[in-house]
C-alpha cells in the first residue's frame, strides 16, 4: 500500500475523542494538518465530510474522509504499523476491541450522566461509574495487561491512549465538581497508573500545548 501523501485531522480543542486520534498520529510519527472546527457553526465542508453523526473527529487521508475515533485509531494501526497498537496474537486483538467498545458503550456515557444530575441522582450516577471502571480494570488485569508501564506494554496502544485522554478528562472533571470522586487509586489502581504515565509522555504534553492556543481563541 502506497503511504499516505496528505493527512488531515478535522477536530475540535475540547474534544478528547479527537485528542485520541492527534495522541495516535504522533506516536506514529505522522504529519498531518490540523483543522479546527467550530462546533456552533460547522462549515458545510465539514458536514460533507461527516453526514451522519455531523461530529469531530473526522480524518481525511488522500481526500478519503473516515469519522468516529474507534475506527479512525484502528485505521491509523493498520496503515502505520510501527509502533503497533495492538497485540499480534488475533485472540488478544479481540479482547482489546472488546475493552475499547466497553469503554465507549459504558463508562464514557456515564460521564455525562454524572454531569447532567446533582444530589441523590448523581451519587447513584458515580457508583455506577465506579462500578463499571472496576469491570474495565479486572478484564484488562484478566485479558490483555502486558506488564510495563503501559497495558500495551513499553508503548502505549489503543486501551492506552484511550484510557489516558479519558483519565485527563476525569481529572478536570473533578476540579469542576470539586464533590465528585472518580479517580480511584484503591480501586483501579491499574488503570491510574496508565493515566499518570500517559500524561507524562512528550506527545501528551505537546498537543496540550499547541491544543491550548484554540482554547484561549
Amino acid at each position: 500500500m502506497a503511504e499516505p501523501k496528505e493527512i488531515k485531522l478535522f477536530g475540535a480543542a475540547m474534544s478528547g475523542y479527537a485528542t485520541m486520534v492527534h495522541h495516535a498520529l504522533r506516536l506514529k510519527g505522522v504529519s498531518y494538518e490540523y483543522v479546527e472546527v467550530d462546533l456552533k457553526n460547522k462549515s458545510e465542508e465539514f458536514l460533507r465530510m461527516n453526514p451522519v453523526h455531523k461530529k469531530v473527529p473526522v480524518l481525511v487521508v488522500d481526500g478519503k474522509p473516515m469519522a468516529e475515533s474507534l475506527v479512525i485509531l484502528q485505521y491509523v494501526d493498520d496503515t502505520w504499523k510501527e509502533p503497533p497498537f495492538m497485540p499480534q496474537d488475533i485472540y488478544l486483538r479481540s479482547k482489546v476491541r472488546f475493552w475499547a467498545d466497553f469503554i465507549y458503550q459504558k463508562i464514557a456515557p456515564q460521564t455525562y450522566a454524572i454531569r447532567q444530575s446533582e444530589g441523590e441522582a448523581q451519587k447513584k450516577a458515580v457508583e455506577e461509574f465506579l462500578g463499571y471502571f472496576k469491570t474495565l480494570e479486572d478484564g484488562i488485569n484478566k485479558d490483555v495487561y502486558v506488564q510495563g508501564p503501559f497495558i500495551n506494554g513499553e508503548n502505549p496502544g489503543i486501551l492506552d491512549i484511550i484510557i489516558g485522554t479519558l483519565g485527563a478528562g476525569l481529572k478536570y472533571f473533578e476540579q469542576v465538581f470539586p464533590g465528585v470522586k472518580l479517580l480511584d487509586k484503591e480501586l483501579v489502581p491499574l488503570s491510574c497508573s496508565i493515566i499518570d504515565a500517559y500524561a507524562e509522555l512528550n506527545i501528551v504534553k505537546d498537543t496540550a500545548e499547541m491544543l491550548s492556543q484554540y482554547l484561549h481563541a
